[in-house]
């Protein structure tokens, strides 16, 4: 796992990005385990406590479950609920801006699309 755009955004927002793009790539599947709370900071070069926050949270939205002296683990359904819930940030918030921009600059949709399917 790797922090992406590592100096634009906080922390503990980078490291739950790093951990749903495992999920939702596959790299983690439902019921796999997830690196400890040790592990993935020194990864990642966190602070551990920012790491067992960005955990908490998933586990507070059920994406991950904790079995006690076990660990953590992906919870069934996790990347679809992920896939669903990125899908829509997508279309409300950044595919706006984009068709905004492609009109701006006069790029035609359907000529972009041929051109990756060529």
């Amino acid at each position: 796992m790797t922090l992406r755009n590592a100096h634009e955004k906080p922390v503990y927002v980078r490291l739950r990005e790093v951990i749903s793009d495992a999920i939702v790539t596959g790299r983690f599947k439902d019921g796999d385990p997830l690196p400890s709370v040790r592990a993935l900071a020194a990864e990642e070069g966190a602070n551990p406590l920012t790491v067992a926050k960005a955990y908490q949270g998933f586990q507070d939205e059920g994406l991950i479950v904790v079995k006690r002296g076990i660990g953590m683990f992906v919870a069934n359904g996790a990347a679809a609920r992920l896939k669903n819930s990125e899908r829509e940030q997508f279309v409300s918030r950044e595919w706006p801006a984009i068709r905004e921009r492609m009109s701006r600059l006069g790029i035609d949709p359907a000529e972009l699309l041929s051109r990756e399917s060529a």
